[in-house]
């Protein structure tokens, strides 16, 4: 078989060779961005080929690792499809949800800094009065049990 020959155009928009599929994809269609992200999702099952056949256009040739069959490179262009637009998708949520983003990082921040020191704590803690004390916590215990007896320091102390 010729190589011309051994080429086959699929009615989903890529060319289909031995071991091989290629895309071209519009930029103005797919940021390079996403080409990016969906391509690399591919390295670890195929050799990805990035390359530039005109202005505007990215030419994605995915290279099979061993021997394919034409079933499994359609199936695998058809993933490729899906990673594509999953791409698009998630781009397109990171920008409409920049601004939301933004925001809640720089109110964490202030929040962060506005945080008072463990220093203010302390003296927070050292300046409040504790008139009230219910059980009996700041008592003594000699003043709450009387003193200790000998018998139960000899106990104690075996």
């Amino acid at each position: 078989m010729s190589a011309v020959q051994d080429q086959v155009v699929s009615s989903l928009g890529y060319d289909r060779g031995s071991n091989h599929i290629a895309f071209d994809l519009n930029e103005s269609l797919y940021s390079l961005d996403a080409i990016y992200g969906a391509s690399y999702l591919f390295v670890d099952r195929c050799f990805v080929y990035l390359s530039r056949p005109q202005p505007e256009i990215v030419r994605v040739r995915l290279t099979a690792r061993g021997a394919e069959t034409p079933e499994g490179l359609d199936a695998l262009a058809g993933e490729f499809g899906n990673q594509l637009l999953a791409q698009v998708l998630r781009l397109r949520l990171a920008q409409s949800t920049a601004r939301i983003r933004e925001y809640y990082t720089a109110a964490s921040l202030r929040a962060a800094a506005s945080a008072p020191s463990i220093d203010d704590l302390l003296a927070e803690l050292e300046s409040e009065e504790f008139s009230e004390d219910p059980l009996e916590i700041m008592v003594p215990w000699e003043e709450k049990h009387g003193p200790q007896d000998a018998g139960e320091a000899k106990k104690e102390g075996k």
